[in-house]
């Protein structure tokens, strides 16, 4: 049996679930953003960092190295107060997350890309594709199939960090759960039950996607000795 505080905070939990719930919207949609841009972006640089040359792949491996470097909250802080990309802490954390996520993600594709054998490449010229032709027609394919693991990590890493988008007031769920620790209506005695309701919404976010990731991997894995 609860003890009757117990019980009133778990009631005071319940009553604002939507709220709460609300929040793991916004992370949600944080997220799928954030990956988005990191991917249109970071799938580019890393077929710089392979295929290009000069000053373009200095440019883009400088650039990496920076933001893999740099704490995520330092570079949010940074977009939202110090160069004021957006007075939206949407786009804002949108636009940290994805560009930090792009570096990320600019290695993972970056190492799948090296991972097909480079006589693949030689074999679609030799049939008459050119170099964008036989990189775009042979290695891509099988560089995204390969890339589904470590993309699952930097899914599962990226929808974490949209809790730092506290940090600029941006309304997700870890946010949502302090507004409901200094309510006027809360007596101070429900943030364990707050705690325990959002670290189970992050649970049931993460353990979704993971298995979803893991499906697509399952569906779309190279075969062994294929691509080799």
């Amino acid at each position: 049996m609860l003890a009757p505080l117990q019980a009133a905070d778990w009631a005071f939990v319940a009553r604002n679930a939507d709220y709460l719930l609300g929040g793991a919207g916004a992370t949600v949609l944080l997220t799928l953003t954030s990956v988005l841009l990191g991917f249109l972006v970071g799938f580019p640089a890393g077929a710089i960092e392979v295929y290009g040359s000069g000053w373009t792949q200095r440019v883009v491996s400088d650039v990496g190295t920076v933001l893999r470097g740099t704490p995520i909250v330092v570079i949010m802080v940074y977009f939202f107060f110090v160069l004021q990309l957006s007075s939206s802490a949407f786009v804002t954390a949108t636009l940290a997350l994805g560009l930090r996520s792009a570096a990320y993600q600019a290695q993972i594709f970056r190492g799948a890309l090296q991972s097909v054998d480079e006589g693949q490449l030689e074999a679609a010229r030799a049939l008459g594709l050119g170099q964008r032709g036989a990189v775009l027609h042979v290695v891509v394919p099988q560089a995204l199939r390969r890339s589904v693991p470590s993309f699952q990590n930097e899914f599962t890493i990226v929808l974490k960090d949209t809790s730092v988008a506290f940090a600029i007031g941006f309304g997700e769920l870890l946010k949502r759960s302090r507004d409901l620790f200094i309510s006027p209506q809360h007596g101070g005695t429900a943030v364990f039950e707050i705690v325990v309701f959002m670290s189970a919404i992050y649970f049931v976010l993460t353990f979704a996607t993971n298995r979803g990731l893991d499906w697509v991997d399952a569906r779309y894995h190279v075969p062994s000795g294929e691509g080799s």
